[in-house]
């Protein structure tokens, strides 16, 4: 996995996102400093390497004028970052990404329906955010 700023800045802008599923569009904005097809380099290295997924929209629930393709952390990737304790920082990275000053255009993507993700996701991470005893 490549260490630079724009590919770790993929998983942190992934996890700080309200849904935890950005677009590309999204992500471009948030790493204004780095190319659209940069981004998207990275965002199809961790892919490859199953960290991130590709999670799309239903046909059903699609609409001409939002989003449908999203990115989001894979199991296997939030295992990884898990090992090695990087998801410690997500309430701060949340509350960075809602900080950014957005268009209205970024949130009305930010805004747009996303897809349901598996259960089995959303338990790991109740057990990540509760505390230790």
């Amino acid at each position: 996995m490549r260490s630079s700023r724009t590919s770790s800045g993929t998983h942190r802008n992934c996890l700080g996102h309200p849904s935890e599923l950005p677009t590309l569009k999204e992500l471009d904005y948030v790493n204004s400093s780095k190319s659209q097809t940069t981004i998207r380099q990275h965002l199809q290295q961790f892919v490859d390497a199953g960290i991130v997924e590709e999670v799309l929209l239903p046909d059903d629930r699609r609409r001409n004028d939002l989003p449908y393709k999203f990115y989001g952390i894979s199991e296997s990737g939030r295992q990884f970052l898990e090992e090695h304790k990087l998801l410690r920082a997500q309430d701060t990275l949340r509350e960075i990404y809602d900080r950014v000053e957005k268009t209205d255009d970024i949130t009305r993507y930010e805004t747009a329906p996303r897809p349901e993700r598996s259960s089995s996701r959303r338990s790991l991470r109740s057990r990540e955010i509760l505390p230790n005893n």
